[in-house]
């Protein structure tokens, strides 16, 4: 089995141009499915891909993401104690928890989605992706009133 490599961590995109995720899984497989899936998606883009819980918890901070796609089960932090200390850090920033084990967790778990691992259809994931971005950024608001002119009332 090849050695996972060091984590590679992109902070240099500027924040709010691109969703920045990163996806953290000690299966190689696992995390290359997601990066396949969200390449397909111009406005997502991977800033880190983690294999174990302190590297993410590295990538978080040096990222700042707008997404975590996260593994519960990871040597070192697990994917729900990652999630707990970026909702301390950032209470909005969106984070899907994935599982091999369809079992119920028996951690409480702030992840905003959890799914089994193979039990989703890939539309649904980019589907639920981007329902908690919309959440999180918000509806994109239309000023049709000209700043300093209030409506008058017919």
């Amino acid at each position: 089995m090849d050695p996972e490599p060091a984590v590679n961590v992109s902070p240099d995109l500027p924040i709010g141009s691109v969703v920045r995720t990163i996806i953290a899984d000690d299966e190689q497989l696992a995390r290359r499915k997601l990066r396949i899936l969200l390449d397909s998606e111009p406005e997502v883009k991977i800033v880190a891909e983690c294999h174990d819980g302190g590297q993410t918890l590295a990538a978080i901070r040096a990222c700042r993401p707008d997404l975590l796609l996260l593994d519960i089960q990871m040597p070192g932090l697990d994917g729900a104690e990652l999630v707990q200390k970026i909702k301390e850090i950032s209470s909005d920033t969106p984070a899907i928890l994935f599982s091999g084990k369809i079992r119920v967790y028996d951690k409480d778990m702030r992840a905003d989605i959890f799914l089994p691992k193979g039990m989703y259809a890939p539309i649904e994931l980019l589907e639920r992706i981007r329902i908690m971005l919309v959440k999180k950024r918000g509806p994109k608001r239309v000023n049709t009133i000209a700043p300093g002119r209030m409506p008058v009332a017919s």
